[in-house]
Parts: structure tokens; C-alpha cells; sequence
């Protein structure tokens, strides 16, 4: 039987049938409200989409390894380097661990370079290492020059095939601007090294990348991805433009940088930004006219995020980076540098780099995402995310270049300030727990102890006064806040007891009580559950045997009439506080007549309203 005998079987229902089939289920509900999610980047997305959602994406008729090179990387493959970053300045240390992560499947290494003065210092970085094999990538250098001439000398004087040898330097005069205030150098200053950086890797190591974008900066800064990926082109497009006026061949510019982008929790829309990152970049260099396609192949870095990570509840960071991993494997990463789980807290052990590692083992030898090139293509819902976001990150390039190029945006705080302005909002999401943060916002471990493991460690890269030329970004984690308040309470050394005084219908007290018990557990209190009272006085009795200091009404809205001022005429006076869980609107004002102090709901600002309780307790 013909296909298309077969297929005829099947008619094509057109779209206005598909709504007709919502809008009849939703029963009067808003189509909007109900079913299209807005973005914090600030688009509609679609509850499905259709082939006809594809019409006049002119990139899709481009095959893997092609220009555009939205469909993977530059070459037909998805085979990627596993990256382990090893900030340990001990030189002997940091070999030893990079040995090791070599043995064990790493492909690319990530080496601080800030004790490395002599050829003596790289041969013992380096020892057992082949320049050839593994990709070296120097993440803090004082002078990233005077270390890539230390590596090339330790090339040659090795008998490595310059050609072979493949790497890149962390050299990225923005982000040491966002981070410290000014420019290291000066702008002329940096861009004069940026420009001997590139001439002298062109000559000795043509295969070494020297100038690196961090997008990652922004988006542990709290940016979301259409600012990070905008700003960031705008960063790279700046250095090509800068560099080729100064001299350079912008064929050697374009092939010397990487962009490292962060990738978040939102596993569809990271593989998105990776495929549009490509598709943007291409669009930025042909206006060049470069004389190759090098400058068209964009080399991608993906790191998991560090704003994602939580201190508590930490394990659930290894299942929040192997989302991320795999969402930059589908998108055709160039390499991946998954964090260690617990690098929120502590220095990396050998316990974190090999799990890091192995994360991506697993998505190469069992998940097999090595052996499949692009395998988003097609999907009617990820194409029509890469439009989006390539839509809105061009904008946001768009800004910085009428604002006249990424050093005078800085200056004026424009990246400074719609970054910080997203920050806040995502800030706010996570203190009302619009945007869940497991085991740190919602559901936590509540017999988790976090005092003793937290170390407090020095920045990588510091070492110089901070300046006022520059408004600076502030790298974070959003679980920080409630973290801080959590570990205020193990350190206080004081546990407030909240005590659930149940009644009445079983579903209702039992959910408000598992609320109660989420939204108190999350700063670290003692919480005292109950199977239920048959009156109030019995549950006040109870309350004041276990020396409750916040006793929490746990019922349905209906048996709140009946219990909440003989309650309160019990406890008022003889416990800190007394708490509704719920919100029964038209009684709350006689609720607090009656002693309430305070509702908690699904509307509360959780982080507000905790801090309160710490201050009541004199935790601080």
C-alpha cells in the first residue's frame, strides 16, 4: 500500500478545529490565563504548535555543519568535549586532579594559571597531560599573554604539532569590568592586550582560542536568556569591531573567541538559546565579509548554573546540572563544564569532579547523545523558541550597539540595570514561590543541617582594588536569601516550635497542615504535627504542653468559625504568635480582632513574612 493511500485514511484537522476543542474544555475559562505561559523573557509561548508555526523560518533548509550553524556545531557531529574546570591554585594539586579527570574521561581541562611564572611552573601543570589529547583551557591567569607564551614555549619544547594543540584563556576584559568596577588595563589598555592576545595565537597556537565571552556572568547574575545571549553578542561583536580597527584580521578575531553561555533549569529554552546564539552569531559576522568561513564557527562552552544551585538539599543540585547538560548536548555544545554539586558550599573533592564527570559520561555511553546531530530539528516547539529568543536577544544587541558598542553601555549601566532589574523580579518569584527552588523555598529536609559544611572561600581571579568606572553586577545564587535565613537559625542556637493545632475535615487540615509544615520548615523550625483535636481547648492544651512558640490553626475555612476565638482566648499572651493557615477573606479582620497575628496562603511572601518571624525570635 502507497503512503500516501495509507496517510488519506487520516485527514489534516485544521487549527480552528484544535481551538474549537480547547475553548469547549476550558468551559469559559480565559484561553490566555489558562494556557499561555509568559515568559520571564518577556514572550507568549503557546500551548501546542503546528507546521504551519515553521512558515518562514529560513534556516531550516540548512543541513548540520553548515551555515547558519544552527543545526549543531560546525561540523556534522555532536561529539562533544567533557570539560572539568579545576580552580585549585596549587600547581601540584590542580596536575593532580587534572591527571586523574583525564583517566577518567575528561577531554578538555579548565587550569588556574595564576602561580604559573615560569616554564619550570607549566611543565609541572602540565606534567602527564598531552597538549595534543586534551584541550587546555586557562581559567585565571594574571597575565594571560605571559601564560599562553609559557604554554606554546612548553609545546614547542615538548614536540607537540602546534596544529593539534587546541585550548582557549578566559581572557574577557567585560566581565572583569561587571566584576571589579573597571577595566584591568584601561579599554585601551585591554583591548591592546586582546589584540597581541590574538596576533601571537594566530602565530604560534592558530588553533587556540584567546578571547572568551562569559554569558555565564550575566546569568548568575540573575539575567534571563534573552539579555544574556543579546548582551553577550553584543560583548563578542565589540571585540571584532574594536580589534579589526586596531588591525587585525578580523578571520583571526572571529575564530579566537568562545562564547560561554550558562544554562538554567528551563531545559527547553537553554537548547534554544545554544541553536540561536549560532544563528545570530552568523547574521553578526557576514556583515564582515570575512575571506573564510572560520569566524562563522562560534565555539560554545556550556556551564551548568551556579544561580540554579542550593546549599540545602544539595544532591538535588546533580539532578538540577544533568538537565542542564543534556539540554547543551541537544543543542550541539562544542563542550560542556558541568559544576560539582556541591561547589555552592565547599571547595570540589574528588567525590563532586567525578560525579560532574560522570553526568556527562552517561549522556555519551547511555543516552548516546554523542551519536545523534541536532536532534531538536524539526520540533515545531523548540524551532519556535530559537525565533524567539534569536527575536529578542537581537534586540537587546540592537540596544547596546545604538548605545554606541559594549564599553560605552557598560559605562552607562545599561546592562547593569535591565540585568539587575530581571534579577529582582526572579528574586520575587522565588521569595513567593511563583518559581520553586526544591529543598530550599518548598519541601525541605527538615532534619538537614547545613552549619558545619558551609566554607567561606576567596574569589578566583581576585587580587586588585575595586574602581567606580564601571556599575558592577553581583554574581549569586537565588536560593541565597532563604539560605541565609535557614543557617541564621542553626547558628542561633535558638529552634522555634511550631506546633499544628488540626481540626476538623481531614483533607483540609491535613493540606494546610503540609503547608504550614513547608512554609515554616524552610527556615529551619521545629515543627510539631498533629493527627487532629476534637475541640479547640483540646488543642490549646496541647499547644502549651509541648511550650509551642507559634501555634499554627490548621482547618477549612468553614470550621474556622468554630474554633479560632476559643483558640486565641487560649494562646493569646502565652505563645509568640498565632497563625491562620488560609486566607478566609471576609473574616479576617474579625480573625484578628480575635488574636491572629498573622495568614499564610499561596499569595504570601514567604521570605517577607519568615524574616518577621526571625526578628521576633532575635535571630539575625
Amino acid at each position: 500500500m502507497e503512503d500516501s493511500k495509507l496517510f488519506s485514511e487520516f485527514p489534516p484537522v485544521p487549527t480552528e478545529k484544535w481551538e474549537e476543542v480547547i475553548n469547549k474544555d476550558l468551559k469559559g475559562a480565559d484561553y490566555e490565563k489558562k494556557l499561555v505561559w509568559r515568559t520571564i523573557e518577556g514572550f507568549k509561548v503557546k500551548p501546542y504548535y503546528r507546521a504551519e508555526d515553521l512558515e518562514g523560518l529560513e534556516y531550516l533548509d540548512s543541513n548540520p555543519g553548515q551555515k547558519p550553524y544552527t543545526r549543531g556545531k560546525h561540523v556534522a557531529d555532536n561529539v562533544w568535549d567533557v570539560r572539568q574546570d579545576i580552580f585549585e591554585e596549587d600547581i601540584a594539586k590542580a596536575n593532580s586532579i587534572g591527571v586523574d579527570a583525564v583517566k577518567r574521561g575528561a577531554t578538555a581541562l579548565g587550569l588556574n594559571a595564576m602561580r604559573v611564572k615560569t616554564l619550570g611552573d607549566m611543565e609541572a601543570l602540565m606534567k602527564g597531560i598531552n597538549p595534543e589529547e586534551v584541550k587546555i583551557n586557562f581559567v585565571c591567569s594574571e597575565d594571560y599573554l605571559s601564560t599562553l607564551k609559557l604554554y606554546a614555549e612548553y609545546v614547542e619544547k615538548v614536540g607537540c604539532d602546534k596544529e593539534k594543540v587546541m585550548g582557549s584563556c578566559e581572557f574577557d576584559m567585560f566581565r572583569y569590568a561587571l566584576t571589579f568596577g573597571r577595566f584591568h588595563r584601561g579599554e585601551e589598555g585591554d583591548l591592546q592586550a586582546a589584540k597581541e592576545l590574538v596576533e601571537y595565537a594566530h602565530e604560534h597556537l592558530p588553533k587556540f582560542r584567546v578571547l572568551t565571552v562569559h554569558g555565564s556572568a550575566l546569568h548568575n547574575a540573575g539575567s534571563n536568556i534573552v539579555q544574556e545571549l543579546g548582551f553577550s553578542l553584543a560583548a563578542a561583536n565589540e571585540m571584532v569591531s574594536r580589534l579589526t580597527d586596531m588591525g587585525c584580521k578580523m578571520e583571526h578575531v572571529g575564530r579566537s573567541i568562545v562564547l560561554n553561555v550558562g544554562v538554567g533549569s528551563t531545559y527547553f529554552m537553554e537548547i534554544a538559546k545554544i541553536r540561536a546564539a549560532r544563528l545570530l552569531w552568523s547574521k553578526i559576522v557576514e556583515q564582515y565579509k570575512p575571506e573564510c568561513d572560520c569566524p562563522y564557527k562560534l565555539y560554545i562552552n556550556a556551564t551548568t548554573s551556579r544561580w540554579n544551585q542550593s546549599v540545602y538539599d544539595p544532591y538535588v543540585n546533580m539532578l538540577r546540572s544533568t538537565t542542564e547538560a543534556m539540554s547543551s548536548a541537544i543543542a550541539g555544545a562544542d563542550s560542556i563544564s558541568v559544576l560539582p554539586f556541591d561547589s555552592a558550599f565547599k571547595e570540589a573533592d574528588d567525590f563532586g569532579y567525578r560525579i560532574a564527570r560522570n553526568q556527562q559520561l552517561l549522556l555519551k555511553e547511555e543516552s548516546y547523545l554523542d551519536k545523534i546531530v541536532d536532534p531538536a530539528a524539526g520540533s515545531y516547539y523548540i524551532e519556535n523558541l530559537t525565533n524567539e529568543i534569536a527575536r529578542g536577544a537581537w534586540e537587546h544587541f540592537m540596544k547596546v550597539e545604538q548605545a554606541g558598542g559594549m564599553c560605552k553601555a557598560l559605562r552607562a549601566g545599561l546592562v547593569q540595570d535591565e540585568v539587575a532589574a530581571t534579577a529582582q523580579q526572579r528574586d520575587m518569584d522565588i521569595a513567593t514561590r511563583k518559581t520553586t527552588i526544591l529543598g530550599t523555598n518548598q519541601y525541605p529536609n527538615l532534619t538537614e543541617t547545613m552549619k558545619e559544611k558551609v566554607t567561606e572561600r576567596e574569589m578566583c581571579c581576585e587580587g586588585c582594588c575595586k574602581g567606580d568606572e564601571v556599575k558592577t553586577l553581583r554574581q549569586y545564587r537565588g536560593a541565597e536569601a532563604f539560605e541565609q535565613m535557614r543557617l541564621a537559625t542553626e547558628k542561633s542556637g535558638k529552634c522555634p516550635k511550631v506546633f499544628l493545632l488540626t481540626y476538623g475535615n481531614l483533607a483540609m487540615r491535613k493540606a494546610r497542615s503540609g503547608f504550614a509544615t513547608n512554609f515554616f520548615g524552610v527556615a529551619g523550625y521545629k515543627i510539631i504535627d498533629n493527627a487532629g483535636f476534637k475541640s479547640a481547648e483540646e488543642g490549646v492544651k496541647a499547644a502549651l504542653e509541648a511550650q509551642a512558640d507559634i501555634v499554627v490553626l490548621c482547618s477549612s475555612d468553614d470550621e474556622y468559625a468554630e474554633i479560632t476565638e476559643q483558640a486565641c482566648k487560649g494562646l493569646k499572651g502565652k505563645v509568640k504568635s498565632i497563625v491562620l493557615a488560609g486566607y478566609p477573606k471576609e473574616m479576617v479582620e474579625t480573625y484578628k480582632g480575635y488574636g491572629i497575628d498573622e495568614f499564610i496562603h499561596v499569595k504570601t511572601n514567604v521570605l517577607e513574612c519568615l524574616t518577621n518571624f526571625q526578628k521576633l525570635f532575635g535571630i539575625e
